[in-house]
């Protein structure tokens, strides 16, 4: 029996009063829907700068599943080099943009890694393309391959290469929903341009098998690279601020808490600002696997005392100064996990 499980990253747009820049945020492990193995155990970590998961499963049948394990972080933009606004490497051309290790019953996993490229059609409120995990878009790998275009993050390389394409082929490219060309104003001594529209989706993956009705430890972590920026707060909360406080749930109090953390003591003429970090989990493909999960632990970790932390959640205890934990049985998650972290901007 063939399954195919696949832990998901996805583009998250930042959403925020202020200068934001984009980033990336998770999801756990999923594949199509299944009865044969079940979820007894998530353990997840997370904070501002790392990701953690360690999963027991089990395997409820009498013969053996082996799937291909697939871990593609979300579509970045080939041109987010040149905007220059990504929580992502300064190196753009490695292929590993995350630090992604995996372990199986404590060992190393040879994790392989690819890449595709992808255009991102149409756009659905309820369901925009970055959320659309396992759909992340048309797959134009082979386009660009034909047209001699790089597989590569590096857009000063595309952009040498598409700006080099004679009449016909950009034609194609535009055509194809890859490219939008720009005359430029010699007049104004503003030369020819092009836009690069894809984007790239790398996957980690290896092939495992889950024992016959034996139980397996798997475990991941990676480098978190969330969106975040900028950050105003105002007590009480002013009308466009109606959104952060539905995402996040910020009651009262930790309106309150914002608006003390982030008070300039120089005065209000040079406003309150700080830092933020949207963080986001997708939870509900653990919907995927057999039945709830069984224990689910979740630790968030806001990186400093100081720091201000809000998310729509029951049961929240704060176990030291920094760090929160959540925990449930039998646990079918019904929402996402949406957190905000947010850092005084002079945090002394």
């Amino acid at each position: 029996m063939r399954l195919t499980l696949v832990p998901l990253l996805f583009l998250a747009a930042p959403a925020l009063a202020n200068d934001g820049f984009g980033g990336l945020s998770a999801t756990g492990l999923t594949f199509d829907q299944t009865d044969a193995v079940a979820m007894e155990e998530e353990r997840l970590f997370i904070s501002i700068d790392r990701v953690a998961v360690d999963y027991v499963f089990r395997n409820l049948t009498d013969r053996d599943v082996t799937g291909e394990v697939i871990f593609p972080l979300p579509p970045v933009g080939v041109w987010s080099g040149y905007e220059a606004m990504m929580n992502l490497p300064e190196d753009l051309t490695q292929e590993d943009l995350v630090g992604f290790t995996a372990t199986v019953d404590g060992k190393p996993v040879s994790v392989e890694i690819d890449r595709i490229a992808v255009v991102e059609e149409g756009f659905d409120e309820e369901n925009p393309p970055s959320r659309q995990y396992d759909n992340p878009g048309r797959d134009v790998t082979a386009d660009l391959e034909r047209l001699g275009i790089p597989l590569t993050l590096d857009y000063m390389a595309v952009r040498k290469v598409l700006l080099s394409l004679p009449e016909e082929k950009r034609k194609e490219v535009e055509a194809l929903g890859l490219a939008e060309y720009y005359d430029g104003d010699p007049a104004q001594d503003v030369p020819p341009d092009v836009w690069g529209t894809w984007a790239i989706v790398t996957r980690y993956h290896w092939t495992q098998t889950f024992p016959a009705g034996k139980t397996l430890s798997v475990s991941h972590s990676y480098t978190n690279r969330p969106p975040g920026g900028l950050f105003y707060w105002s007590d009480p909360p002013e009308e466009y601020q109606t959104d952060l406080v539905n995402q996040y749930c910020i009651d009262p109090g930790t309106s309150k808490a914002l608006a003390k953390a982030l008070k300039n003591p120089e005065g209000d003429e040079f406003g309150h600002y700080g830092t933020a970090w949207n963080i986001s989990y997708v939870l509900r493909t653990a919907n995927s696997w057999a039945g709830p999960i069984g224990r689910f632990t979740l630790t968030l970790d806001k990186g400093d005392p100081r720091n201000v932390i809000s998310l729509c959640a029951e049961g929240v205890r704060k176990t030291d100064p920094t760090t929160f934990v959540i925990e449930k049985k039998d646990y079918t998650p019904d929402r996402d996990l949406e957190v905000l972290i947010v850092q005084p901007m002079n945090p002394n």
